[in-house]
């Protein structure tokens, strides 16, 4: 471990590493997406898969062992004990910093199947990101908004279709689809801004949890709601573990049922929209209590089912 050393000196090393085993990964898989794209046959798709989730295990695997070299880090990781790697997840999670990925990806690591994000469909087309996680299999999502539904209102439900058809693939090989549900990263000024009714989170944004059970609920064993939690670094996250400065990682799982309460109509069942509403805000605030409990606690004891990383 590294973080004896002054943070200033940290810094620069730790950033180009980090930075260097993205580059170095993405090149990589990108060769994957455009192979995959011009020998379109299901024996080359397996094999650009398998590539492509070695390189995602690859990327993982060296985020971890950087942020253990650089930190002092105790990980803290409860309710994970009945995960597998042979079943079908749907992961929701609050957001605080861009390192939550590398994260989740850890716990993800050894415990279920690779992390999927839905993407939107133009970034299919973007060069190197856009084959990148085409080779990766990601699930791209295209949506119509309202004025384009009411010129054209044959295409009312298509976008769901679409997605189920991009997530054929996932039915014969266990997935974890991932949807941080805020949106975006919390802070005080969005907080603000969005006039959020917690303490510690965004108003959550139900139309895209809800969009994927539509799509492949069927599909899902159980939904993990992951709370993430950086309590002796409150502020800049991904800055501090960069110095050297971070002390605890804290991931609590709970594992919740896919059942009729969740899988409905949200965008045409204003009943199932309202209760599907009711139901992740008051997942939201049992999480805003749960961080809450653990800001205030002046020492944390790790919870029954504590796993290390």
């Amino acid at each position: 471990m590294l973080s004896f050393l002054p943070g200033w000196l940290l810094l620069p090393v730790s950033f180009s590493l980090f930075a260097l085993n993205l580059a170095f990964w993405g090149i990589l898989v990108t060769p994957l997406g455009i192979i995959k794209l011009l020998l379109p046959f299901k024996a080359v798709h397996r094999i650009t898969a398998l590539a492509g989730k070695g390189c995602y295990r690859g990327w993982t695997a060296v985020n971890t062992a950087l942020i253990n070299l650089f930190n002092k880090v105790d990980w803290q990781i409860s309710g994970a004990q009945t995960l597998d790697k042979t079943s079908w997840y749907l992961l929701i999670s609050n957001h605080k910093s861009w390192l939550d990925i590398p994260v989740v990806s850890t716990v993800a690591h050894s415990r279920i199947p690779e992390p999927k994000f839905f993407l939107k469909d133009e970034l299919k087309w973007l060069p190197f990101l856009g084959t990148g996680c085409w080779a990766l299999d990601m699930p791209f999502m295209k949506r119509y908004s309202t004025a384009q539904l009411a010129k054209r209102p044959e295409l009312k439900g298509k976008d769901i279709a679409t997605t189920r058809a991009s997530c054929q693939k996932f039915k014969t090989v266990p997935t974890t689809i991932i949807n941080f549900v805020e949106g975006t990263r919390f802070t005080e000024r969005k907080k603000a801004a969005k006039r959020s009714p917690f303490q510690y989170l965004l108003p959550p944004k139900a139309g895209g949890i809800a969009f994927t059970l539509a799509s492949m609920g069927e599909q899902f064993n159980a939904i993990l709601d992951f709370t993430l939690l950086y309590p002796d670094n409150p502020q800049h996250v991904a800055m501090d573990m960069l110095m050297g400065k971070l002390k605890r990682v804290i991931v609590q799982v709970e594992v919740l049922p896919v059942d009729q309460q969740v899988i409905g109509d949200y965008f045409n069942d204003e009943q199932f929209r309202e209760r599907f509403q009711l139901w992740l805000n008051q997942r939201w605030q049992h999480k805003d209590q749960l961080i809450q409990q653990y800001n205030q606690a002046q020492v944390l004891t790790p919870a029954p089912g504590h796993l290390p990383c």
